[in-house]
């Protein structure tokens, strides 16, 4: 069976796998817009730190200040601005800031979680290095370098920047090709890695406007990796095989998750009856 064969070749590295090997579409946000929301979030905490020195070193504080004071109050306004407030906006906003607002994306643990405050400090107090000492120059590097376009701060908490934008609906969901109907209804389709499936998705959409070279040979390739999952591959065309797959694993997860609903419909009259809390012992 094409499913047995496969349950230990299914599981994709880079994605989050809940206790019951079920891979979760989370999608890591990639190296240009991770640039791009920090890029803001450097330029914000540059100009806070900008004005709140100017504001230090103006003729009305420095009257204030006496010499040991204003050096003093100088890297207070560096910690502030480059670690404290970070800290607390990422707190806050249970992983987002300005610049990630912008590029809809999120920082969350590596199982997916929101993050607290050591993961928040962790990547604050990395972040004075390879973000304001280096312009950047770490954090790229490490970044091309490590999955999920992961920064040493990342590394060093244990997170990753999520996106959370939510991908357009198919507006034309593709349909069982008619040659292969007969052979959907009995092959055993197995499960396959999400990046998998969702390459797939971009062929087929994309497909109509590649040349007929290049989509013989990313149809050809895909179902290459296809037919590990797949017993009985059919003598049809690349493109056709795909479409065929993906609507049959469409079809029968829409099947499964019936089938979970219906159980659910069943147990919960009677979880509806049992009390909501326990009496406390005495």
């Amino acid at each position: 069976m094409a499913e047995s064969r496969a349950t230990a070749e299914w599981i994709d590295d880079s994605e989050q796998m809940t206790g019951e090997a079920v891979a979760l579409d989370l999608r890591p946000t990639g190296f240009v817009l991770r640039g791009a929301g920090a890029a803001i979030d450097f330029l914000v905490s540059g100009a806070a730190l900008v004005l709140l020195l100017l504001a230090i070193n103006s003729e009305f504080v420095s009257r204030l200040l006496d010499a040991g004071t204003g050096p003093a109050a100088t890297v207070a306004a560096v910690v502030f601005c480059l670690v404290v407030i970070p800290t607390a906006v990422e707190l806050a906003t249970r992983g987002k800031s300005l610049g990630r607002l912008a590029v809809g994306a999120r920082i969350v643990r590596d199982d997916g979680g929101s993050i607290g405050f050591r993961h928040a400090f962790v990547r604050s107090l990395t972040g004075v290095l390879e973000l304001f000492f280096t312009l950047g120059g770490i954090a790229a590097v490490v970044a091309l370098l490590a999955p999920r376009s992961k920064r040493l701060g990342d590394l060093l908490a244990g997170t990753y920047s999520q996106n959370e934008r939510v991908p357009r609906p198919v507006d034309n969901p593709a349909t069982m090709p008619p040659a292969l109907a007969g052979w959907a209804a009995t092959a055993d389709v197995g499960r396959m890695p999400e990046g998998l499936a969702r390459r797939i998705a971009q062929f087929l959409a994309q497909a109509p406007r590649l040349g007929p070279a290049a989509r013989q040979r990313l149809g050809a390739e895909l179902t290459t990796e296809v037919a590990r999952y797949v017993s009985t591959v059919p003598s049809a065309d690349p493109e056709v095989f795909l479409t065929a797959v993906t609507v049959a694993r469409r079809e029968r997860e829409a099947a499964a998750l019936g089938l979970e609903r219906e159980r659910l419909d069943r147990v919960r009259p009677v979880l509806d009856t049992l009390p909501h809390s326990f009496p406390e012992r005495g």
